[in-house]
């Protein structure tokens, strides 16, 4: 029998550099490699493999030839020990694999911790949303995706990814989706922890609050006309798409899929243009009841500041964890009138079921890129929770303009909110993690915590 490489053709092989083949010729390295970039590593065929780089079939058609006193032994013998050393390298990444509860090399990710940016690298710089999260759940692997603006990370097992996403609210949406589309990620039973500091309003909570979040609410998809030209009998200069001033009734017609009063209680749900977006309430509850009483971090300069805010006894107040909605706008807006239109615009759109929680660029792309891997099969929005943490006040404090307070100089909430994020989050991580057993194939909901 002639040996024939994957191009049908003769190999020609020296003595030195290589492994045995035909009639103990040895054949070259380079064979090997060939024969190794050929194949899937989780599909390799070791008696193929051993056919390869010895010309014989298993181990004893080599015993039987060392009675043929032709034999030149000195062929097989680092051909047998290159058979064994790839053999055990086989086996230590099948064992590697295994560890992630995977033989076909997919990363099946319990938890997904999704941030939007990082002031610089991933570790040992000045924090941004991401940094405790690789440093503190040794995040240590990084990997490349096609098409994501930024490498993730992950830790040993796979069992937990964290990624930076943004910022804005459509480099969100780009990305989760080159991620969830991904073929080397199994995204179904994956639960997603979307989390980042915010802008928080002074009459309903003080800096480094945690705000559980129950509605996303797109703050950009409005008519506009400047408050200097609008009629005087307005509270603001923004009205809905297919309205002709605020507050304009009825937002839709009554009970019809974009009335939010008459969504289903369970699940996820947005209305048709995603403008808003309902979290999971059972999971959403679940998280809330977990954490509801972590002590979250306070500084005497965030006291001083809460201070200033005379009139405002929210913001004077411990930080906590609370619910509210998330209002995500592309435009940093900062002021007691844009404070008004947050608060107006959530009850507007959300037909009277949420109030104003949270403000931030992010949320509604990312959560309209869920949506959409949802329906791809690729991902569950129903094993979604949303975290927001209060960075800085979403308005001046009696007696300062609001140019002033929008550039004041030095955030006193941002390290606390950081903090205030991975104290409340790590806290469901860990406990998606150490019960995947049980959430694997169960979401979880405050009823089911309560019956353990």
């Amino acid at each position: 029998m002639t040996l024939r490489n994957p191009l049908n053709r003769r190999m020609r092989t020296r003595m030195s550099g290589g492994v045995a083949g035909e009639s103990g010729r040895p054949l070259p390295l380079c064979r090997f490699a060939l024969y190794c970039e050929m194949r899937d590593i989780n599909s390799l065929d070791t008696r193929g493999l051993f056919s390869w780089t010895t010309g014989r079939e298993n181990l004893q058609e080599i015993i039987m030839d060392s009675t043929n006193t032709r034999w030149n032994w000195r062929g097989y013998l680092p051909s047998v020990c290159l058979v064994i050393v790839v053999l055990s390298c086989v086996g230590l990444v099948a064992s590697l694999r295994a560890q992630t509860g995977t033989k076909t090399g997919v990363i099946r990710p319990k938890v997904i911790v999704v941030v939007y940016f990082e002031v610089g690298k991933d570790t040992g710089d000045t924090p941004g949303e991401l940094q405790f999260w690789v440093e503190r759940d040794h995040l240590d692997r990084v990997i490349e995706v096609p098409g994501m603006s930024r490498t993730i990370r992950a830790n040993a097992d796979g069992s937990e990814l964290a990624m930076a996403v943004g910022p804005g609210n459509i480099r969100p949406g780009v990305n989760l989706m080159a991620f969830g589309l991904d073929p080397r990620f199994d995204l179904k039973k994956s639960y997603w922890l979307i989390n980042g500091i915010a802008g928080v309003s002074p009459r309903e909570m003080s800096l480094a609050s945690a705000v559980w979040t129950d509605y996303v609410v797109n703050g950009n998809l409005v008519h506009e006309i400047d408050a200097r030209e609008m009629p005087k009998d307005w509270p603001d200069g923004f009205y809905a798409l297919d309205k002709s001033r605020p507050d304009e009734q009825p937002r839709v017609p009554v009970g019809s899929e974009d009335d939010v009063r008459t969504w289903p209680k369970q699940g996820a749900h947005s209305n048709r243009s995603g403008a808003v977006v309902r979290m999971n309430p059972a999971l959403l509850a679940w998280a809330y009841g977990l954490t509801r009483e972590i002590k979250l971090p306070e500084n005497d300069r965030m006291r001083e500041l809460g201070a200033l805010y005379k009139g405002y006894p929210a913001a004077q107040q411990p930080p906590q964890v609370r619910i509210g909605a998330n209002l995500a706008t592309e435009t940093y807006w900062h002021g007691a009138k844009m404070d008004e239109w947050a608060h107006r615009w959530v009850r507007y759109m959300t037909d009277g079921q949420a109030s104003f929680g949270s403000t931030a660029e992010n949320d509604s792309g990312a959560m309209v890129a869920l949506a959409a891997l949802t329906r791809a099969g690729r991902a569950d929005w129903n094993r979604a929770l949303l975290l927001r943490t209060g960075s800085n006040f979403d308005m001046q404090a009696p007696g300062e303009t609001a140019e002033q307070s929008a550039n004041r100089r030095e955030s006193f909430g941002f390290e606390p909110a950081l903090e205030s994020a991975y104290a409340v989050g790590s806290r469901i991580v860990k406990t998606l993690i150490d019960g995947w057993k049980q959430y694997e194939e169960n979401i979880p909901s405050e009823a089911g915590q309560m019956k353990q």
